[in-house]
């Protein structure tokens, strides 16, 4: 990963110079703490490099390490009190593209057309929580290395395997079961619940087009509720799918 500026540092805010620089930002002693423990099992990580301010000046780290002012760190950070210290990590240390993965891989989630940073963050944490899936983002997804969904992410997204711009249509030759939400589907706690290997989310205000479920011969899943709200929050329903999935295995 190539040395930044500051100037090219405070850069990586935009969504294009993350992508044209290889890197992103991960602000805050949670964050930096978790990437450390994964560098430990993704060496890759270990070209990250931290930019701390006097205070952090004795952060011991395996990590590359640099001193900067105050008036520096303002313009890394994105909250409104730095806490004096910021990791520069390489975006393909976490990602890969789907043009990488013909074959099939491990369960996965599909996240359709997903816009909430935070929605993104607390899915990522689940993941991550639960582990031993892929999270699969469709085009038009908010970006997975945005500030705040690395921040609400809470250092999950240095654990979880990312792939980008991943074709809704593609996932039928990689999974034989997928699965879908639906208010007129069977019950969640259903057993052929427990065969599905792909899980298909739409984003938060249009869902995912029919259609394009049925092309996939997507099986439908409800979660029942007693309440008079309409729907769920996206990353609450992901939690019980997940949670089910889990439950009895």
């Amino acid at each position: 990963m190539p040395r930044l500026k500051i100037d090219e540092l405070k850069k990586l805010h935009q969504k294009k110079y993350r992508y044209q620089y290889d890197c992103f930002l991960a602000e805050g002693e949670h964050l930096v703490l978790e990437l450390e423990k994964a560098a430990k099992t993704n060496a890759a990580l270990l070209a990250s490099e931290l930019y701390v301010t006097e205070a952090y000046q004795g952060w011991a780290s395996n990590l590359t390490k640099t001193v900067v002012g105050d008036r520096a760190m303002a313009q890394l950070s994105d909250t409104k009190s730095p806490q004096g210290i910021v990791a520069c990590v390489p975006v393909s240390a976490l990602s890969q593209t789907a043009s990488k993965t013909d074959a099939a891989t491990p369960r996965a989630v599909y996240l359709y057309e997903t816009q909430d940073p935070g929605n993104l963050g607390t899915i990522l944490r689940t993941l991550g929580w639960f582990g031993g899936f892929t999270c699969l983002l469709s085009p038009g997804c908010v970006d997975p290395f945005n500030t705040k969904v690395v921040r609400s992410s809470m250092g999950a997204i240095f654990n979880v395997a990312i792939e980008l711009n991943v074709e809704l249509s593609s996932l039928s030759s990689r999974y034989s079961t997928i699965a879908c939400l639906d208010m007129q589907g069977d019950r969640l706690s259903s057993e052929s619940f427990q065969q599905a290997q792909c899980l298909v989310f739409g984003n938060e205000a249009r869902g995912v087009p029919r259609e394009q479920l049925q092309a996939l011969g997507a099986a439908s899943y409800t979660i029942p509720g007693r309440g008079e709200v309409e729907s769920l929050n996206v990353a609450s329903a992901l939690n019980m799918c997940l949670y089910e999935l889990n439950r009895l295995s």
